[in-house]
């Protein structure tokens, strides 16, 4: 059995020139290209100044298009998940009429991040965008087309910043455009991604340290369990909360500066919740951080108890799990030569990450598809490259 791979990035670049062929009868003058990410450990980390541990998959959105000269930029997106219209046309963003959200939901991605790009003035411009990153799955879909977004207005009007403060610009299109308070974690990633490595973030300092994950005899495993439970969009912002309250009852400005001591010493200053929320974060930090150390000396058993650890944490303190989920983690870990399975994303349904031995990966995916009461859909990723210009 092999692992339900998406195309590569040469297939979808082919699936979106003809797109645009179609819808606008000429041929795109600029492509781009952005990954998906999974993170390996470090979940609902990033927004608690914390350390995440990602890499960039092989996985990408895909955008190509032309400059046009009458201030008007008409996009369209191939995916057949995105609400309707799948076209939409807008004219440049000025100081006097500015960009807002609005329908489709999935421009607004797009729009945010055209909104609030540092370098002016932007031509207008036809694109279409496509993409191998599943929807909804937990791969960091949204934080890929903004990345792509951004990379395409760099052809169009070259800008001057750093890569941090790319990431940062996407984070806030998300942020006003999407209505999601995520972190920065995402975007950074599909910025910042390196081949054969997994990326060691602090996201309090925004200071990037590659992790060697290139071993031929080691692979990740990437499980998309297919549901989506509604709960997941709601309760996010409240997790997001939760930490906030537990950080200022404690006197602190994040959980970024709690350890287990002052956690513990400060208890009876949160509620019960508030406490297994900030457990959460305080010891997922530190896990990140011994993964890194145990991924940079090839110790994949160390790393695997870890990923299973905060699976078990994500479960039960930070409640972000669902029974599909667990499923899939139980049965992954049932099969010899897997040294570590979790939750990957916000939770709530999406994926799983799973390390395992290479030589194992057939044997994984055979044994959960045979189990898992749903349908899973596999991938099979090694770790890819941050956002690039593509030739056409």
């Amino acid at each position: 059995m092999a692992a339900c791979r998406e195309p590569e990035v040469g297939a979808v670049l082919e699936e979106a020139r003809r797109a645009f062929h179609k819808e606008f009868g000429s041929e795109p003058t600029l492509a781009v290209s952005a990954p998906g990410r999974v993170n390996l450990i470090g979940e609902h980390t990033d927004y608690n100044d914390g350390l995440v541990l990602p890499m960039a998959l092989e996985l990408v959105t895909v955008l190509v298009g032309i400059p046009r000269l009458d201030g008007l930029i008409s996009l369209v997106t191939t995916s057949e998940y995105a609400d309707e219209p799948r076209r939409v046309e807008f004219p440049v963003p000025t100081a006097e009429q500015p960009l807002e959200p609005g329908i489709p939901r999935w421009a607004n991605y797009v729009k945010g991040v055209i909104q609030h790009y540092p370098a002016g003035p932007l031509p207008g411009f036809n694109a279409v965008v496509a993409s191998s990153v599943p929807l909804g799955g937990g791969l960091s879909s949204s934080a890929s087309l903004e990345v792509a977004t951004y990379t395409f207005l760099q052809q169009l009007c070259p800008d001057s910043g750093a890569v941090t403060m790319r990431a940062q610009v996407c984070q806030r299109a998300e942020h006003s455009f999407a209505g999601v308070p995520c972190g920065i974690m995402d975007q950074l990633i599909s910025l910042s991604g390196q081949k054969g490595h997994a990326l060691l973030l602090d996201c309090r300092s925004l200071e990037t340290c590659p992790v060697p994950l290139s071993d031929p005899g080691v692979a990740v495993l990437i499980t998309n369990s297919n549901v989506r439970h509604s709960l997941g969009s709601s309760e996010y912002p409240i997790r997001r909360r939760q930490c906030d309250s537990a950080a200022k009852a404690l006197g602190k400005k994040s959980l970024r500066e709690v350890d287990m001591k002052d956690l513990e010493a400060g208890k009876e200053l949160l509620t019960k919740e508030e406490f297994r929320r900030a457990r959460h974060i305080v010891g997922e930090i530190q896990r990140t951080s011994e993964a890194a150390a145990a991924l940079s000396a090839s110790d994949y058993k160390t790393f695997g108890r870890l990923m299973v650890e905060s699976h078990n944490s994500l479960r039960d303190d930070y409640e972000v799990s669902c029974p599909e989920l667990d499923q899939l983690v139980m049965l992954a870990l049932s099969v010899p030569g897997v040294y570590g399975s979790r939750m990957t994303g916000g939770g709530f349904g999406g994926c799983t990450v799973t390390l395992l031995e290479a030589s194992a990966a057939t044997r994984a995916m055979q044994h959960i598809q045979e189990r898992y009461k749903g349908t899973a859909t596999f991938y099979l990723s090694k770790a890819a490259d941050g956002a690039k210009v593509q030739p056409l």
